[in-house]
């Protein structure tokens, strides 16, 4: 996406301070406060960031945590995994493919068919309803 910043200084146009602090810092938004944890509505979310596609809301589950919730990315390759060491934990940060932002983590601990809980901040996140 030809429009996607370059510089820090164009992530900081682009983004509001609550996407910039988590897409470009990796920080995290507060339980139960994003625009997102509790939507029910259908369509496609994208990376706040670069617009790229992520996760389709047939793959998103109540799960408690205050977080938008998904078992699976729409596509393989289009969601980034690294190791997390931060706060005295080990966790599995999932990052855009496209962009690099940060979206949240993935854990062990979600649903059939993949047993998977993608736990997305709804800053990193812009729904494009059908």
């Amino acid at each position: 996406m030809s429009d996607m910043p370059q510089t820090e200084s164009e992530w900081r146009d682009k983004l509001s301070p609550e996407q910039y602090q988590v897409l470009r810092q990796g920080g995290t938004e507060r339980a139960f406060t994003g625009k997102y944890w509790d939507t029910k509505a259908e369509g496609v979310y994208r990376c706040a960031g670069c617009g790229e596609k992520l996760f389709s809301s047939n793959t998103k589950f109540e799960s408690g945590s205050g977080w938008p919730s998904f078992y699976k990315p729409l596509d393989s390759g289009i969601v980034d995994e690294e190791e997390d060491r931060s706060f005295g934990m080990v966790r599995t940060e999932i990052k855009c493919a496209n962009c690099g932002g940060h979206l949240g983590h993935v854990f062990d601990d979600g649903p059939n068919p993949t047993g998977l809980r993608y736990c997305v901040n709804s800053a990193s996140l812009d729904l494009e309803t059908d």
